[in-house]
């Protein structure tokens, strides 16, 4: 392959990843939308004072507040990280936003009718129990690796 073919196989390729690119952005983009329009509606009731008294400082319960949250949400993985960042905001601990993420991505408690009727009631409950609980744990891990490299 020559030089010019190697710029126009380039140039080829960089114009199909950023088409790729924004057709992605496109297809999350009116969810993300609604989140933050959702989260703006939702920020205007509920103070931060109102998310600090359920995040009470205590952060094993707060682990736990997290995790109950995230394993009864639903949702795409990107629209719980904007979530995370209000509750940050807001006032909740790094324990608790880490263990809501994770759970959301992993325990799925509106999901488990489907899962159960696929791969069974056994392993559907099962398999939610380890993720919750694995959710506390790599919270916990992430949480205080963080706290040692700063």
């Amino acid at each position: 392959m020559n030089n010019q073919n190697k710029k126009d196989h380039r140039r080829r390729s960089f114009v199909l990843s950023l088409y790729r690119a924004l057709k992605g952005f496109g297809r999350v983009s009116p969810m993300l939308l609604g989140v933050i329009l959702l989260f703006g509606l939702v920020r205007t009731f509920v103070t931060n004072q109102m998310i600090a008294s359920v995040f009470t400082g205590n952060s094993f319960l707060e682990t736990l507040i997290g995790a109950g949250i995230g394993s009864i949400s639903a949702g795409n993985p990107v629209i719980s990280y904007v979530i995370g960042g209000e509750l940050l905001k807001g006032g909740a601990s790094l324990f608790a936003v880490t263990s809501f993420i994770v759970a959301w991505v992993t325990v799925g408690i509106v999901q488990f009718p489907a899962e159960a009727s696929i791969l069974g009631k056994r392993f559907a409950t099962i398999r939610n129990i380890l993720s919750f609980v694995l959710s506390i744990l790599v919270s916990v891990a992430t949480v205080t690796t963080l706290e040692v490299i700063r």
